[in-house]
């Protein structure tokens, strides 16, 4: 068994992957500043580091066998007001934890990468030799990272996969979505559900999908995390491998509202508003080559099932303080 270093795990992502490395019998350290993290979500049985990336090699050693890389601001709409921020934490923050890699000799790595690098999409389903053409400071931060990662394997002998998400959802256990201020669509839904929101905002009735709402490729989580797994058995020196994480199918924003009734038995009002700005129509992937590559293939494919898992989540939370 080895030895992990858990950048963000007290994360939605990072904690739900850290359970999968603890089940399948590794020792796993989260890394964790709890600027969006929750102390709460480190999975039992991690050991806990409260601190910043870019002090890293505090704690790195030769002893870790390799570094799963999930610290970063994530908001889209942030990072257009403060793109300072991303560029300083997502790109300066890896800067130096790969600087501090290199000196520990740590020569793997798994980075949580986002379809957001691709910007309004070119190709239905969208495949890992599509143009890149960031919408947002936060998807050009990612994808500056994928560049960094790339050099580092050339020049260095990094062996390194970055894994780029679709449309993460569901829960895993006592790990699942809790961020504040919550920005993504069934965690807000199923936020009405609660009582917690009077109404879900749709933002846009006319685009030219089935329904006229936006249509996304939902991954749940669990399988998210077996990728990650699957990864660091893949990742060859030298080599920065990229790889699309999603289902290949798409839902629409009412076909996800229509889930939650049905699995909550809740009504759920909505409002429909305009678009936002820089909202493709069609946001689906093609993962054939971490089916061909990393042998992986979701098997949560079921947006009810992943609303019930999330809904299940959302219920266990303490909504009162």
């Amino acid at each position: 068994m080895s030895k992990y270093l858990v950048t963000g795990g007290a994360g939605y992502v990072g904690s739900v992957v850290a359970q999968h490395l603890l089940e399948a019998g590794h020792t796993v350290t989260v890394l964790d500043n709890l600027s969006t993290g929750f102390r709460a979500g480190v999975p039992a049985g991690a050991d806990f580091i409260e601190g910043d990336i870019r002090d890293a090699g505090k704690w790195l050693d030769s002893s870790y066998e390799a570094v799963l890389h999930f610290a970063a601001f994530s908001q889209v709409g942030e990072s257009v007001v403060k793109p300072e921020k991303y560029w300083d934490n997502n790109v300066g923050g890896t800067m130096a934890l790969l600087a501090a890699m290199r000196t520990a000799g740590v020569r793997k790595l798994v980075f949580s990468s986002t379809a957001a690098t691709y910007g309004e999409p070119v190709n239905t389903p969208i495949t890992e030799t599509d143009p890149t053409a960031p919408t947002s400071p936060y998807g050009a931060s990612k994808l500056a990272v994928d560049h960094m990662i790339s050099g580092e394997a050339t020049a260095h002998g990094l062996a390194a996969v970055s894994l780029r998400y679709f449309n993460v959802a569901g829960a895993y256990g006592s790990c699942g979505e809790r961020h504040d201020p919550e920005s993504h669509l069934i965690p807000l839904v199923l936020q009405v559900a609660q009582g917690r929101r009077e109404a879900i905002s749709v933002f846009g009735d006319d685009y030219p999908t089935p329904d006229g709402t936006c249509v996304r490729d939902y991954i749940h989580v669990a399988d998210l995390a077996e990728a990650h797994l699957l990864a660091l058995g893949a990742a060859t020196a030298g080599e920065h491998l990229i790889c699309n994480l999603g289902n290949g199918n798409g839902f629409s924003v009412r076909e996800v509202i229509e889930t939650v009734r049905k699995v909550t038995g809740h009504p759920i009002p909505e409002v429909t508003a305009p678009r936002r700005g820089g909202d493709p129509a069609v946001l689906v992937a093609s993962a054939k080559t971490a089916a061909d590559r990393l042998g992986w293939q979701p098997r949560r494919a079921d947006l009810a099932g992943i609303v019930a898992d999330a809904w299940a989540f959302a219920q266990s939370l303490d909504h009162t303080s």
